[in-house]
């Protein structure tokens, strides 16, 4: 598949829909070591300062969202948290309880039809979530809607960086990394190309800010991870 095939794969909400979850059924086996390959190691250091920022109590209701096979998840609920971790993808959510039992209440789901009645969690959390959703406002509102007035979000994910040359290096270096990877597990050098396609149609940190604020976020910023890389948002709900 050429840059500009998957590029029109995901440019609309109802094929990226289809393109997303077609991609991480395929790569669900290979997520956790993707995660730690593409962030040398570093991920699970930027989840555990999520997770701290979030300054848990016992008995905070929160709602992992994209959860994946359950870090973050898990992490809250060590914290006392009460916690449910959602995930589209199936094969994931079976990942996730054989990796972590029942510690956690894992469902799958989708983040723009959030299965919950509003004002359900203290805390929404997702890492890798955002950026991935077919319609960010939509999957924002779906947020607010779950969150207590007063509640809060904290999202982790990759960056749009604002300079040129560093954004061209970083998508670059992802659409190497990425095709090697791709063609190593799994014969197909696009599988992990999806994530530099998906970073240039998102709208980066400050401008997924601006947009939380318009939807009824309070507070709506972001604190830089790897250099601007990276970012994770902080949210409260009005």
């Amino acid at each position: 598949m050429s840059r500009r095939t998957l590029d029109g794969a995901i440019a609309t909400p109802d094929g990226k829909r289809r393109y997303v979850g077609a991609l991480f059924a395929t790569i669900a086996d290979r997520y956790d070591f993707i995660t730690r390959a593409l962030s040398y190691g570093q991920d699970r250091r930027w989840k555990e300062r999520l997770v701290r920022m979030a300054a848990l109590r016992s008995g905070t209701r929160v709602l992992d969202l994209a959860t994946g096979t359950g870090d973050i998840a898990v992490a809250c609920a060590d914290r006392g948290a009460l916690v449910v971790g959602l995930d589209l993808t199936r094969r994931m959510i079976e990942l996730a309880r054989d990796k972590h039992g029942v510690r956690v209440r894992f469902v799958v789901g989708d983040m723009a039809a959030l299965p919950f009645p509003p004002a359900s969690f203290d805390l929404v959390t997702t890492g890798y979530g955002l950026r991935n959703v077919p319609d960010l406002a939509v999957a924002l509102r779906e947020i607010q809607r779950v969150l207590k007035p007063g509640g809060t979000l904290l999202s982790l994910d990759f960056n749009r960086p604002l300079n040129p040359i560093v954004r061209a290096a970083y998508l670059a270096y992802l659409d190497l990394v990425g095709g090697a990877l791709g063609w190593a597990l799994h014969r197909d050098p696009d599988t992990y190309r999806y994530i530099p396609a998906s970073i240039r149609r998102y709208p980066g940190a400050e401008a997924v800010a601006q947009l939380m604020r318009t939807i009824g976020f309070s507070r709506a910023e972001y604190h830089p991870v790897l250099g601007g890389l990276m970012a994770i948002h902080h949210g409260v709900r009005d």
